[in-house]
């Protein structure tokens, strides 16, 4: 299921880049874009907004100030050039916050994370994730995913079928997720812990690899492989 998106950003060129990033996002539907919060507010009366890409320092009306303002708000994104806003973005539940200028994999993090809410909302599971690497967006089935593996500003993403490298952090990674199938070995690795073919001393397998296990990550993993 597609989430319909309203774009509000009073410059042109912000408009058009986060313009750009959704509609190489396959599943989001951009519906309009803004200029103002006020009129945003008339498009939100029109038509169903699933998400907002709302910049927060606008004439009239602030993008927090509208959020308020609205009885049962959309998701929403913060886009902004101000970093001090970013607690003020946080206390009205925000997605995620994004500052300008906007790099394509941290707002396809972003985005990632609004469909785990979307989904829960509609109660679907969220069973894919999207990955950007080599210039091209990939969509990947939760299921086929083996391990990642954090190497400096990237994560390795190695899969049933193919490997990828997404720039990006571990962290940001784990948090989309899912946690019941998803287990932290190492400060470098994350498994998927059913693909375990056996735990042997600080070693575990996983299809053709050996990956290392830390000693304060062993106990939660032994406990998920004997329940």
């Amino acid at each position: 299921m597609k989430m319909n998106c309203l774009v509000v950003d009073d410059e042109p060129l912000s408009q058009e880049l986060i313009t750009d990033f959704v509609e190489a996002c396959p599943e989001l539907n951009l519906v309009a874009v803004s200029g103002d919060a006020l009129e945003a507010g008339e498009v939100i009366k029109k038509h169903q907004i699933d998400l907002l890409l709302l910049d927060i320092n606008m004439p009239k009306l602030s993008g927090i100030g509208f959020v308020k303002s609205l009885k049962e708000p959309p998701l929403f994104i913060l886009v902004t050039a101000y970093p001090q806003y970013a607690i003020e973005g946080f206390e009205v539940d925000a997605v995620d916050y994004l500052l300008k200028p906007v790099a394509f994999d941290r707002f396809r993090t972003a985005v990632n994370r609004a469909l785990e809410r979307f989904n829960a909302k509609k109660g679907t599971a969220v069973e894919h994730i999207m990955l950007r690497a080599n210039k091209k967006n990939y969509r990947i089935d939760l299921n086929e995913i083996l391990f990642l593996e954090a190497r400096g500003d990237y994560v390795r993403f190695v899969t049933e079928k193919q490997v990828l490298m997404v720039h990006g952090k571990m962290k940001d990674y784990l948090e989309q997720l899912p946690s019941g199938r998803f287990e932290r070995i190492h400060k470098s690795y994350i498994i998927a812990w059913q693909k375990v073919e056996y735990l042997e001393g600080n070693r575990v397998k996983i299809a053709e690899h050996k990956l290392p296990v830390s000693l304060n990550y062993r106990e939660n993993l032994l406990a998920k492989l004997n329940h």
